[in-house]
C-alpha cells in the first residue's frame, strides 16, 4: 500500500493573515478555505508543484496527514503491528462520528513514541 505525505497542519494565531502571508507572499494556492460552524476552520495550502500542502484553520491538531486508497485496509496494517490508532471516524455536521464517510471523509488518527498527532485520510482514486 502507498502511502503518501498529504498535509502538515501548522498551527497559526490569526488564520486570515496567515492566508493572506501563504498565499500572497509565498505565492500558494489556495486549494480550500472551509468553514463548519464557528469551531472548525481548514484553509489547505499547496506550494506550487508540491505534493504536500500545508493547513491552517481553527479546531485542528498540529501534526501530519497521509493518504491511502483504502482506510480499513492500513488501520488494520498498523494495528497488526501493534501501533495504537484510533477508530475509523468521519467528520458529520462538524463532529467526529465513528465510521467511514464519503469521498475524503474517512479517517483514523495515531500519535507518534513523542507525541507527535498523524492523521491517516482515504483518498479516492489513489
Amino acid at each position: 500500500m502507498d502511502w503518501k505525505l498529504e498535509v502538515v497542519v501548522i498551527p497559526v494565531s490569526d488564520v486570515d493573515r496567515a492566508k493572506q502571508f501563504y498565499s500572497e507572499k509565498l505565492g500558494f494556492n489556495v486549494d480550500v478555505d472551509h468553514r463548519v460552524g464557528e469551531n472548525f476552520r481548514n484553509v489547505q495550502l499547496t506550494p506550487p508543484g508540491s505534493a504536500c500542502s500545508v493547513t491552517i484553520g481553527t479546531g485542528l491538531t498540529p501534526g501530519l496527514q497521509l493518504v491511502v486508497a483504502d482506510a480499513q485496509a492500513a488501520h488494520a496494517e498498523l494495528a497488526g503491528r501493534g501501533v495504537e490508532v484510533t477508530n475509523i471516524q468521519h467528520i458529520e455536521e462538524g463532529v467526529w462520528a465513528d465510521g467511514p464517510g464519503g469521498p475524503w471523509n474517512t479517517f483514523f488518527f495515531l500519535k507518534d513514541p513523542d507525541g507527535n498527532n498523524w492523521a491517516v485520510q482515504e483518498k479516492p482514486g489513489m
